[in-house]
């Protein structure tokens, strides 16, 4: 009874795996499909560096350059803004604060890694953009900046978290030996504790530039979905993501328009499989390094 029970509960987890690998198949291969006629009508080049994203004017303009760069503002802004927060917040929390203090951080930095994307886009749309209108006086708040600012925090609670846990992983002995020798906490912190920790430091920051590069509906809420290509920070800027949350209801199946979202899709797809891809040979490295098995 044993032995059949371990049987069953063995396939029942290799279907769980292979079901997982399925999906993600399918999704790929959908994308390729469903993305590729875009690149053949409207041309490689022309798509992907076109200055117009016009898809409903006749004729219509296809170029998603403006797009990809409402997506680079928004991020690198909101990567300015997680990273320090993010590796401070895992520094304090892991080498300063008391056990005690640390047990009620911790969770509440999980709590905010779980509230739904919907929650921060209205908050940002309701609280935040009129604020920084206000603030800066600006003519609209929805721009790149709120955007940047509402995707920083969300991605702080994965940076904060991944970071800490790199840095627990730091052996003791590290610690002991550097402040044996009369380094103090701070030459301890910053010359061994943070540069050995440095591999998965670094691997928070590139799952949080995924997080930002592939977060949807709050750019759709805050940023201004203009479609035109940004020279400040304090313009409405239009990410790919939210292009294809506002216009996949509208677009004609099969039609070019169609096409031409997956194709943005299949662009997102790349440059998340590639930041995953650094990620994961970042931490290999960082578990090598601690001798934690590959």
């Amino acid at each position: 009874m044993d032995r059949l029970k371990e049987k069953i509960y063995k396939w029942i987890f290799t279907l769980l795996a292979f079901a997982s690998l399925f999906f993600l198949v399918g999704i790929t291969l959908t994308l390729f499909i469903e993305g590729l006629p875009a690149f053949q009508e409207v041309g490689f080049f022309d798509f992907i560096l076109g200055q117009d994203w016009y898809p409903t004017y006749s004729p219509p303009d296809y170029g998603i350059l403006p797009l990809i760069l409402g997506t680079l503002w928004v991020t690198i802004g909101a990567v300015l803004i997680c990273v320090p927060i993010g590796v401070g917040s895992a520094l304090f929390i892991n080498e300063i604060a008391g056990k005690r203090l640390k047990s009620i951080l911790k969770p509440i930095i999980e709590i905010l890694a779980g509230i739904p994307s919907i929650v921060y886009g209205f908050f940002g749309m309701v609280i935040v953009a009129p604020f920084i209108q206000k603030l800066l006086n600006l003519p609209v708040g929805l721009t790149a900046f709120t955007g940047s600012l509402m995707l920083g925090i969300m991605a702080t609670p994965t940076v904060c978290s991944i970071s800490e846990d790199a840095l627990s992983c730091v052996p003791r002995s590290f610690r002991e030996a550097s402040l044996a020798v009369g380094a103090t906490r701070w030459q301890t912190l910053t010359k061994v504790t943070f540069p050995a920790a440095a591999s998965g430091i670094s691997t928070s920051i590139i799952l949080g530039m995924s997080r930002a590069v592939g977060e949807t509906m709050t750019v759709l809420m805050v940023t201004g979905g203009a479609a035109v290509i940004p020279h400040t920070f304090f313009q409405a800027v239009r990410p790919m993501t939210s292009t294809i949350a506002a216009e996949m209801g509208e677009a004609v199946m099969g039609s070019t328009h169609y096409h031409a979202l997956f194709g943005i899709g299949l662009i997102l797809f790349f440059i998340t499989f590639i930041f995953n891809i650094i990620a994961e040979l970042i931490s290999r490295r960082f578990r090598l390094k601690l001798g934690l098995g590959r």
